[in-house]
């Protein structure tokens, strides 16, 4: 079996396993779900009512091959806040949140990569322990703090993006871009410092292999030894802190979605749990592991472009 075909199957098995737990968790908690939402002062009949409406009145396997079923028809249940189905309610969501974790790792990787290369070059001069130490400033600043600044020096002081909210690309792809630049930034300023430290790491780790001394020996230049024999090996390692700190963004950045007032999974999240709407938190629990799992597994796949010997296995 190669290689590809081994991670899918991986990736097959993991994704039932995440509809098990994701069901299970709803199940096993102490309490009734339907009292628990409708509140103590509920009658029998109201909670039966609701009982039935989710379907917890049914035996656990019957009630795990109806919801495996609207899964996999694309059924995730229905709100009981907004009164729309779930999968709804998500996919209307996602383009805020997935356009936060794209500019965000837009931004990461313009200006981690050059810097992470310039802290390795230069380890033993100034310029590499200040951004060592702009890095480590980076990790340390609250990101809930850092939105807050951003919106006082560049929305309140300067007045050169909103304070909040969102543009649908579809109005106008300029303040589309305008409105997620500040919360992008604030996503990836934290994104920015952990990724210089990796890869800083990583290629002075690379540098000291003996693959450098023998190209530097056939004559090879700086340039071409840093950036097309050691950059791509050190970044294996890179890609895949990128990767988990893309799902995290991808499945809902609750704190900068809530500082900036978007739209996005974070923030619906967040209202899905005050109102006690299991359907919706369950899906968008399963929605998020899918997606982790899913972007492993592309990162999975990337290794094999990065280093060939993957190829052989």
């Amino acid at each position: 079996m190669t290689y590809a075909w081994r991670r899918a199957f991986t990736l097959v098995l993991t994704v039932l396993l995440v509809l098990m737990m994701t069901f299970a968790v709803f199940r096993i908690i102490p309490g009734n779900p339907a009292l628990t939402i409708l509140g103590m002062e509920a009658d029998e009949a109201q909670v039966a009512a609701l009982e039935a409406k989710l379907g917890t009145d049914r035996p656990l396997g019957e009630q795990f091959a109806s919801w495996l079923g609207g899964v996999v028809s694309g059924d995730l249940g229905e709100s009981l806040k907004f009164s729309r189905p779930v999968g709804e309610l998500i996919l209307d969501r996602l383009p805020v949140t997935a356009s936060l974790a794209v500019l965000s790792m837009a931004i990461t990787i313009v200006i981690a990569v050059p810097l992470g290369i310039a802290a390795a070059k230069s380890q033993r001069r100034a310029s590499g322990w200040w951004i060592s130490l702009l890095s480590q400033l980076g990790l340390a600043v609250p990101s809930f703090w850092l939105g807050i600044l951003l919106v006082l020096l560049f929305a309140l002081t300067f007045h050169w993006f909103p304070a909040g909210g969102y543009v649908r690309w579809s109005e106008s792809p300029l303040e589309a871009l305008r409105s997620l630049f500040l919360p992008a930034l604030a996503v990836a300023i934290p994104q920015v410092a952990v990724v210089v430290r990796y890869l800083r790491t990583t290629m002075l780790e690379q540098l000291k292999q003996d693959y450098v001394r023998t190209g530097y020996s056939k004559g090879l230049k700086e340039q071409a030894v840093l950036y097309k024999h050691v950059l791509k090996n050190a970044l294996i390692p890179v890609v895949t802190v990128m990767g988990m700190i893309f799902a995290d963004v991808l499945g809902g950045s609750l704190v900068v979605e809530q500082v900036f007032a978007l739209p996005g999974l974070g923030r619906l999240l967040v209202s899905s749990i005050g109102a006690r709407d299991f359907p919706l938190v369950q899906g968008m629990i399963l929605f998020t592991a899918v997606t982790v799992i899913a972007i492993n597994f592309a990162v999975d796949m990337l290794y094999r472009v990065l280093d060939p010997r993957i190829r052989l296995k």
